[in-house]
């Protein structure tokens, strides 16, 4: 797949990698391809960097993973992206974000024109993409949405990552609900005191 990441940091570098690495063309999508936040992505030679409207126009799908009170503006900046589906792997958190809006799924769709904007790769730390593996167990990813089509991508793409599943949680109306999940990871590792190293995984029997 060709793949758009807009956002360097620590969650867009970490899946950049690992799917890089998985065979994925990725594209990431900056300001300034001379100087910018994860440069050294450019090491593996299926990531390539170029201008945020290029990067879109290259790819079918885009990982957002800038913070959350940027999210309507590079909503904005995407140019067109009408047939795109769309992974918004953004949080707001402590108030932190869109103005008018629960969520930046919501803010992310109510500012492009596309019809497949799902949230995945939102509830757990970097470090828990950086490495999905807990004594040998892979830890679970969790995606929302009303597009089938943006669903399977997502979870299709959460395999290439490393995680052991990632489970389909609902539609649209369940945005909130993956926020307040990263929310509760965040409770756990930073608040209480258990560290980064947690991960979530659903127990059968």
């Amino acid at each position: 797949m060709n793949v758009a990441i807009i956002g360097t940091g620590n969650v867009g570098g970490a899946l950049a990698t690992k799917w890089a690495n998985a065979g994925h063309q990725i594209h990431l999508g900056v300001k300034n391809r001379e100087d910018f936040k994860g440069k050294d992505l450019l090491k593996n030679p299926n990531t390539r960097a170029m201008s945020i409207q290029e990067a879109i126009s290259s790819s079918e799908v885009v990982l957002l993973a800038t913070p959350a009170t940027a999210a309507v503006d590079v909503a904005q900046s995407l140019g067109n992206t009408s047939d795109k589906v769309i992974i918004d792997a953004m949080n707001i958190v402590r108030g932190r974000g869109p103005e008018g809006f629960s969520n930046t799924a919501d803010a992310v769709m109510a500012n492009t024109a596309s019809d497949h904007v799902v949230k995945c790769f939102n509830t757990t730390g970097f470090n828990n993409m950086v490495d999905t593996n807990y004594d040998g167990v892979a830890i679970d990813a969790f995606v929302a949405g009303d597009s089938e089509r943006g669903k399977q991508i997502a979870q299709k793409l959460a395999m290439d990552a490393g995680f052991g599943t990632c489970y389909d949680v609902g539609g649209n109306d369940k945005f909130d609900l993956m926020e307040q999940f990263a929310w509760f990871w965040i409770n756990l590792a930073m608040v209480q005191g258990q560290g980064r190293e947690i991960g979530f995984k659903l127990m059968k029997r």
